[in-house]
């Protein structure tokens, strides 16, 4: 799996990875290991996550899917029955 950042959401994570290190960690990390270690997580963690909103999703649409007959049945020959109803609402 190839993930590419766009420019500017690459430069937000490595700030972010950045601000993390200098509230949570003894030592600062700079632009250069921020964005290697960037890069690590996207390929070696990347995938994990990538995989799991692909599960996600599936069973998300297996569900609509599943229920698409259901949910958009719609009766059929109904046109004389309505107009039954009709004709009786209007006496």
């Amino acid at each position: 799996m190839n993930l590419e950042f766009p420019k500017q959401a690459r430069a937000d994570a490595v700030n972010s990875i950045k601000k993390y290190f200098e509230e949570n960690m003894s030592e600062p990390i700079g632009d250069l290991a921020a964005g290697l270690l960037l890069d690590f997580f996207v390929e070696d963690i990347g995938p994990v996550i990538y995989n799991r909103a692909i599960a996600d999703a599936q069973a998300r649409m297996e569900r609509y899917v599943s229920d698409v007959s259901g949910e958009l049945f719609a009766e059929e020959f109904q046109y004389w029955q309505r107009m039954a109803a009709k004709r009786k609402k209007n006496r």
